[in-house]
């Protein structure tokens, strides 16, 4: 039977105003409206229209409601910036995603979230007591999201169409979610990784709203870095008015951004403010403001790899797509560049 809701999710996935819908389909607004508002049934001829605009097959229309990802639950970088149609299409696609991610689980044994809270402690407090919890020491993360998904979170990555919008995680049935924007570089992604564990440490309990969201962000920023690098270790590596090769092999080593370096140093008092501004402006001035050169590889999921190329049990993505009844591309945007694109 058709499902309203479907409907509706399968709208704003693409980021489309029911106007917009009517103008892609040839279906009427007023016939759009009747049908995700359940006063009444399309026809076979507007359902086939409406499922070749939204590019999903019909069955996808039938299958049963899901539940939307609320905008409170989100930790969304930049919420104050995104437009409501491009939030709620991030959002109506971390919908389809967990299905995706109970689909998988249906046939593999995925590891069990093991998250911890520490929502009284201040952020630096947080990440040291995560790393010495975890067993890390004061090396560099080796990678970030091997580490994560081996505590259970769920990563996929974000939309391409919505660059502006960074990253954000929420829990759903206690399995924390994490999407990212692949598109970045290695060391963006590694930060954004720790800025969104961040939250699920810091904020677990905390409804995401848009007038607390810049100290939120703040604190997730002061966990990623202390995290990633660990205040004691750096303090040790002699790096007082380091300069900015020192820094360079620096960022190579912690696996970080040379700007994340920079700001770490200035926020341990290493670097003067002069001194950091100065760096900042000649790393500016040699393309480390939008790009990272001579960066490190960016990580790609562990347990995604398994999953689509296990030597033995294994899921193909049109297999996938055929059992959540969406095109085998829409399952290939789930995990863009967290593996194989021939995926």
């Amino acid at each position: 039977m058709f499902n309203p809701s479907r409907l509706t999710l399968a709208r704003l996935r693409l980021g489309l105003t029911r106007p917009k819908l009517a103008n892609a389909s040839g279906v009427s607004l007023r016939s759009i409206t009747d049908y995700e508002n359940a006063v009444r049934e399309p026809s076979d001829e507007s359902l086939a229209k409406l499922a070749a605009a939204l590019r999903v097959p019909l069955a996808f229309l039938d299958r049963d409601d899901i539940d939307p990802v609320p905008v409170r639950a989100a930790s969304f970088r930049k919420l104050s910036k995104a437009t409501v149609a491009r939030r709620n299409a991030v959002l109506a696609s971390a919908a389809l995603t967990m299905e995706f991610f109970a689909e998988v689980e249906e046939h593999f044994q995925l590891p069990q979230p093991s998250i911890p809270t520490f929502d009284k402690c201040s952020p630096e407090q947080a990440a040291d007591l995560v790393r010495h919890q975890w067993n890390l020491g004061e090396r560099p993360v080796s990678n970030m999201l091997h580490l994560l998904e081996s505590k259970g979170v769920r990563i996929a990555s974000l939309n391409h169409d919505y660059s502006d919008i960074d990253a954000f995680c929420f829990y759903r049935d206690s399995i924390p979610y994490v999407f990212l924007n692949t598109g970045k570089s290695a060391e963006r992604q590694r930060f954004d990784a720790a800025h969104e564990l961040g939250h699920l440490v810091l904020h677990s309990d905390v409804d995401m709203e848009i007038n607390t969201s810049k100290d939120r962000e703040a604190q997730a920023n002061a966990f990623a870095s202390s995290f990633l690098m660990p205040s004691s270790a750096v303090l040790n590596q002699s790096m007082a008015g380091a300069g900015v090769e020192r820094i360079l092999a620096a960022r190579s080593f912690w696996k970080v951004s040379a700007m994340a370096m920079t700001h770490r140093l200035n926020e341990l008092h290493l670097l003067s403010d002069w001194q950091y501004r100065s760096t900042c402006i000649t790393l500016s001035e040699r393309g480390y403001r939008r790009s990272e050169p001579g960066g490190i590889v960016p990580e790609t999921s562990q347990l995604l790899r398994k999953v689509l190329y296990g030597a033995g049990a294994r899921l193909r993505v049109r297999d996938l797509a055929a059992e959540l009844d969406v095109e085998p591309a829409e399952v290939r945007e789930y995990v863009r560049h967290l593996v194989p694109l021939s995926a």
